[in-house]
């Protein structure tokens, strides 16, 4: 724990190992936390910025491969999963008498919107009632996270829980919207928020699990680390990187609360 003056007051501060550094050597990346600040005075963390000017390398061989794998593992798992997403689609039908799925506008690949799709995880009207929970956001930057959302129904928690509201973008993947691996996409006013630096992100295809939601401080991880992890990504994409996502991913179970 260490502290130090700002503007003639107090603040408080602990040292963690950052999760944008190599699993090797952490101790090379620490980051700062406020654990504690003067009421009278606003605090921010200011994350480096690392990948200013970021080029995408050639590899065309690496991208064939992996839109293969993504349209066959896809295709598979939708035709493997349908007598769930049958189970799924009647029971939020039946909870409510609403449509059993949410599409939203994502910002994809190169800054394209397009049709996301999630299996309903919240009451009818939930996206009449966000302008009214802003105040209520748990995350900086423009994305929207909140532990205990209101809006969420009982067995919205249950998909939520075990990731199940998000396998109906197994269909965005075969379309060419996402890939298996990627930056998580962005509701387009999210996005829309991010500056260029951030933006970045939309040089790949955005994915359905990526560095992010494989860390188990996601839900309480600073919306500028996030970005850092996307960018990361971009520089170390590789079959041999999307494998050791998907393995953390499943693993870890962390598809709760996804994006």
């Amino acid at each position: 724990m260490k502290e130090f003056l700002l503007n003639g007051s107090e603040l408080t501060l602990k040292t963690e190992w950052s999760s944008l550094a190599p699993a090797g050597k952490p101790e090379r990346y620490p980051h700062f936390e406020v654990v504690e600040v003067p009421a009278v005075h606003n605090a921010d963390i200011i994350y480096p910025r690392r990948y200013a000017g970021l080029k995408l390398a050639d590899k065309r061989v690496y991208s064939f491969v992996k839109r293969s794998l993504d349209i066959i593992l896809s295709t598979i798992a939708l035709i493997a999963l349908l007598p769930l997403f049958l189970i799924v689609t009647i029971a939020i039908s039946i909870e409510d008498g609403g449509s059993p799925f949410f599409v939203q506008d994502r910002t994809g690949h190169d800054g394209k919107t397009f049709k996301m799709y999630k299996f309903r995880t919240m009451i009818k009207n939930a996206p009449q009632m966000h302008e009214q929970l802003l105040s209520q956001n748990e995350m900086d930057g423009p994305a929207f996270k909140m532990t205990n959302d209101p809006r969420v129904t009982r067995l919205g928690k249950i998909l939520r829980k075990h990731g199940i509201d998000e396998l109906p973008q197994l269909v965005n993947i075969i379309k060419g919207d996402m890939s298996i691996v990627g930056p998580r996409p962005l509701p387009v006013y999210e996005q829309d928020k991010c500056d260029d630096y951030q933006n970045q992100r939309l040089m790949v295809k955005p994915g359905l699990v990526c560095y992010w939601q494989s860390s188990p401080r996601k839900n309480v991880m600073p919306f500028d680390e996030w970005m850092e992890l996307d960018l990361r990504y971009i520089t170390e994409r590789s079959l041999m990187t999307d494998l050791k996502v998907i393995i953390s991913t499943v693993t870890s179970g962390v598809l709760e609360n996804n994006s």
